[in-house]
């Protein structure tokens, strides 16, 4: 399979085409292999619209929406994210491509394994995974310049809230379990000024501060 093809197929079509103009994103987004972020039987679908199943009953997200969270985020290099929900590190890898540093958390040990040894071995250096509560962020190297989360929550969970750095960006999914819009929330000294992006569907978000589990 022409991988290289497909990808600038997609570049094209889903991420220019659908009005991403963001040139750190658009770079990003025609470097990483996706199609090594599934499984083997799906990599020919990797690069179409829309997302694709990976272990534990997660996803990987549409790349348009993978390309839109990035631009929300506004990064211009040098910065230091916070990613809730690493997945199979597909967003991680966009991130670390921008970003100086990507810190990203995994509630399931399996998937964190995977995609750290994938993003070893893809050279991304400046991707750090833990397992752990998402909803709680990471205080130990707060504040972050952005924090994006890639799952869907009833609320914003409060801690990412006060670990972001006056003047940076958070991007999550609020909603129901089964229908959210997309919210960016930037931080002014005290205040925090959110703003609807679009409508979207993401798996929930499980943590204290996100969906309980059942």
């Amino acid at each position: 399979m022409d991988f290289a093809d497909m990808k600038n197929k997609m570049l094209e079509e889903q991420i220019r085409g659908k009005g991403i103009k963001d040139e750190f994103v658009l770079a990003a987004m025609s470097k990483v292999p996706r199609h090594r972020f599934v499984e083997e039987s799906l990599q020919e679908q990797a690069y179409n619209d829309y997302p694709l199943p990976i272990f534990g009953g997660q996803t990987i997200s549409q790349p348009y929406m993978v390309a839109l969270m990035t631009e929300c985020l506004q990064l211009k290099g040098g910065e230091k994210v916070l990613e809730v929900g690493t997945g199979s590190g597909y967003q991680a890898a966009i991130l670390a491509e921008i970003a100086d540093k990507v810190y990203s958390i995994e509630r399931d040990p399996h998937l964190a394994r995977a995609a750290c040894e994938l993003l070893n071995e893809l050279n991304y250096v400046n991707v750090i995974i833990k397992v752990g509560d998402g909803t709680l962020g990471w205080r130990e190297f707060a504040p972050f310049d952005g924090i994006i989360v890639t799952a869907g929550s009833p609320v914003v969970p409060q801690p990412l809230q006060e670990q972001l750095r006056d003047g940076g960006r958070l991007v999550v999914p609020v909603g129901s379990s089964s229908f959210q819009n997309l919210m960016c929330i930037e931080r002014k000294g005290s205040k925090l000024k959110s703003q609807e992006v679009c409508g979207c569907t993401f798996v929930p978000l499980i943590g204290n501060h996100g969906w309980k589990q059942e």
